[in-house]
């Protein structure tokens, strides 16, 4: 990364954007690694584990619209300061007062749901203070937030091993707080921020095509990356038999190839197009869940191969929100909204999907292979749209982008 990047926004404003989203998703995706201990506790089917651990994903999802709107109109550093706020006192209830029942599980994973929606707030707060050629880097490394993901599942088994995983709730409320602070302290809002965007901006958004292309797309890349990474430790219990404990450690690998390849997939993107490297994330992505599909007999090898996925789809969040702000540069708060609860809506239909199939047919299967089939979709719907987008608004006489 050249000094130009670094020289091109404001570094403190990005670092806080950054440790506020993975915090965030620490949080959002807490019920994940819990799910097994959870699930043996309150007596949970299959299909009830699955919703458990979906509950905030889609919830985050709904919520992404909901931030979006209020970054848009209030300002990204305020909308996220409220954010924070609700989801510590929702963590701090579920510590002091226990979670014991499914519905409460549920519910809790609706509050929850506020910290996903830290991706309306963190990725427009970065994004508003740099250039477009170096819009993949910035919101590279502002998403990179994914990688909290990898401390929950590294961290929250082991502690709700030794302390009960109530209490894990409580643990949590101390990086929160103190993300609090210094996200407080060191973020700013960029002097050239749009003007908000009355409730029609949002629903003219919704009439333009490459909206729907977008969400689709992102539906699959970040709805596959979150969705999957809530299952997995279900899923490595389930058919391997492993404990919590490991099932987490073989998820944390998977997380963290996936947060790893963010950034990297948005410096592809602005070295070598957007398009292209989404592309080749969803050849690959498609490719390793569909072998996994076929029940390997070794966790081993499914490991490496789920690994693989995530990586292709860790790098196509990349490269997708390299493109995003080429095409709405000035609706990014509204599309960042849009195209974030897309991705919130497709991991929830994933992490559900896998439970309720596994449920109904005693195998995953299906699940797998159904969501390959959405990746190779998403392969022909970009290459489909490929030209069209290179000739009008990625024109290198539009942007000085590579798209």
């Amino acid at each position: 990364m050249n000094s130009s990047f670094w020289k091109s926004g404001h570094t403190p404003t990005l670092f806080a954007a950054f440790l506020y989203f993975d915090l965030s998703f620490m949080v959002w995706y807490l019920l994940g690694p819990l799910a097994v201990q959870i699930a043996a506790d309150l007596h949970l089917t299959t299909q009830q584990r699955g919703l458990v651990v979906a509950t905030p994903i889609l919830a985050g999802a709904v919520l992404r619209f909901v931030m979006g709107m209020l970054a848009d109109r209030l300002s990204p550093k305020t909308a996220g300061l409220i954010g924070q706020v609700i989801v510590i006192c929702a963590l701090f209830g579920a510590w002091k007062l226990g979670i014991h029942s499914y519905e409460q599980a549920l519910v809790l994973g609706l509050f929850l749901g506020m910290a996903g929606a830290s991706f309306a707030v963190a990725l427009p707060l970065a994004s508003q203070w740099y250039p477009p050629q170096h819009q993949g880097k910035a919101m590279g490394i502002a998403g990179a937030g994914n990688s909290g993901t990898v401390f929950a599942a590294l961290i929250a088994p082991v502690l709700a091993a030794s302390f009960g995983w109530s209490n894990v709730f409580g643990f949590a409320l101390i990086p929160l707080l103190l993300t609090l602070v210094l996200f407080a302290w060191l973020a700013k809002n960029a002097p050239q921020r749009p003007k908000a965007k009355a409730m029609a901006d949002y629903f003219k958004a919704l009439g333009d095509r490459d909206s729907w292309w977008f969400m689709f797309f992102y539906s699959v890349t970040f709805g596959g990356f979150i969705g999957l990474a809530s299952a997995l430790p279900g899923y490595f219990n389930d058919q391997y038999g492993l404990s919590p404990v490991t099932a987490g450690y073989y998820t944390a690998a998977c997380v963290f190839g996936g947060s790893l390849m963010r950034p990297l997939g948005g410096a592809l993107a602005d070295r070598f197009g957007g398009i292209r490297t989404l592309l080749a994330m969803y050849t690959v992505a498609a490719i390793c869940i569909a072998a996994v599909g076929f029940n390997l007999p070794s966790s081993y090898a499914a490991l490496a191969l789920f690994v693989c996925t995530m990586l292709g789809l860790g790098a196509g969040n990349g490269a997708v929100f390299q493109l995003v702000p080429q095409r709405f540069r000035l609706e990014i708060g509204v599309m960042t909204g849009l195209i974030g609860m897309a991705g919130g809506i497709g991991g929830f239909a994933l992490a559900a999907g896998m439970g309720a199939i596994k449920q109904s047919t005693g195998s995953y299967q299906l699940a797998l292979w159904l969501f390959a089939s959405l990746g190779v979709l998403a392969w022909f719907g970009l290459h489909g749209v490929k030209r069209r987008w290179r000739t009008t608004w990625g024109s290198a006489a539009v942007t000085a982008a590579r798209v």
